[in-house]
């Protein structure tokens, strides 16, 4: 599959004015199924964004497709590792937008290994995250967030 004018994608720092958009997106179904992550209601994740916002070690970028916010990537801690995670709006799936957004903020977050928590069956992020060089390095279930059955993810890193 080829991909489209990839030199239009762009990482900017996160401001409010993103939030509405990217709120919307955490909001899909489809998203949400891939993710194995439910939606949080507006108060929710507002109150999530104005705590990242705040927090001046984190690395959280706003991905803009075209000068459109195409979703959101970030670095941060979590359990004595480095972590990366990435939320694309569904409709820029497939454009090759999380692979440019993830090949970018690794030029600048230079801290390895850096790890991914990735839902099994998201084998689309999987993929992205093997052309930008990170490999399976363990298997693991977690509590699903909405309390029903655990969630099979796959372990990566990239040193």
């Amino acid at each position: 599959m080829s991909h489209p004018m990839i030199a239009e994608i762009m990482l900017r720092d996160v401001t409010e004015t993103d939030l509405p958009v990217l709120f919307e997106h955490q909001r899909d179904p489809d998203a949400n199924r891939m993710a194995a992550f439910p939606p949080r209601d507006r108060e929710a994740f507002w109150a999530h964004w104005t705590k990242i916002l705040a927090d001046e070690t984190l690395v959280t970028k706003t991905i803009l497709f075209d000068g459109r916010v195409a979703g959101n990537i970030c670095c941060f801690e979590r359990d004595g590792t480095t972590q990366i995670g990435y939320w694309i709006g569904k409709e820029f799936w497939g454009k090759g937008v999380a692979t440019k957004a993830l090949s970018e903020l690794l030029c600048h977050a230079m801290t390895r290994p850096l790890h991914a928590f990735v839902a099994k069956h998201n084998v689309g992020s999987i993929r992205v995250l093997e052309k930008c060089g990170f490999t399976v390095c363990g298997q693991d279930r977690a509590a699903a967030p909405t309390g029903g059955e655990e969630v099979e993810e796959v372990i990566m890193r990239l040193d």
